[in-house]
């Protein structure tokens, strides 16, 4: 089977795990530019991540957070998803609570950690569940953009029998210019899944773990 994966970077991690019969591409769909941006104190703030680009560009920021739980202004630190988690422990740093999607994220927050002041470090497309849901139960929180995502837009002319998407705004990008007609559809997770209906009544093969290593396993499942 003949594969377009919308991400490049990954390469070595999918040769490494996808069994022989494939034929891969990589293309980058999006663009990241980090932002540069003056740190500032988060003292009495628990800190919340979405995305492994924004635990990158924090730190690269110069921000530190306070993890010493036996001092009265440490930081909690929240996550979405594996590979967060992941980036924030090469850092140097645990966290309190990780989940695999932001609903989840934002269901236990307002169940458990109403009391607590919120600054979520994301991109300029992140989903915008917690600006809806935190402040409408008076829950503190403040949205600070450290990178932009910059769609592309590129027109494939190969012949793909799979394409493998792994993001909204990678999904929008190759829906401008190219069909998602007659081909078998790979999502790393629902929300990525839910903008593909949007284009295509095709079926949709969705990693229920969101992340690739998952996604490598139903590719190699429906071949």
């Amino acid at each position: 089977m003949k594969i377009l994966f919308t991400k490049t970077g990954i390469e070595h991690e999918v040769s490494e795990k996808l069994e022989t019969g494939f034929s891969c591409d990589f293309k980058d769909f999006i663009a990241i530019e980090k932002i540069k941006t003056k740190p500032f104190p988060l003292k009495n703030s628990s800190l919340i991540f979405t995305s492994v680009n924004a635990v990158k560009s924090f730190f690269e920021n110069g921000f530190q957070p306070n993890e010493n739980f036996q001092e009265v202004h440490y930081n909690k630190i929240y996550a979405v998803g594996l590979k967060t988690k992941k980036e924030l422990r090469n850092n140097g740093f645990g966290t309190f609570k990780v989940k695999k999607h932001l609903n989840d994220l934002s269901e236990f927050i307002l169940k458990h950690s109403q009391k607590e002041n919120f600054i979520h470090f994301c991109g300029n497309l992140a989903l915008d569940i917690l600006d809806k849901a935190l402040p409408l139960q008076n829950i503190s929180y403040k949205k600070v953009v450290l990178y932009h995502t910059k769609i592309l837009y590129p027109k494939i002319h190969e012949k793909y029998e799979a394409v493998v998407f792994f993001s909204p705004s990678g999904v929008r990008s190759f829906a401008k210019f190219n069909s998602l007609e007659n081909l078998k559809i790979f999502s790393i997770g629902q929300t990525t899944e839910k903008e593909l209906r949007k284009f295509t009544q095709n079926k949709i093969f969705t990693s229920k773990e969101s992340n690739l290593e998952d996604l490598i396993k139903i590719i190699m499942s429906h071949r």
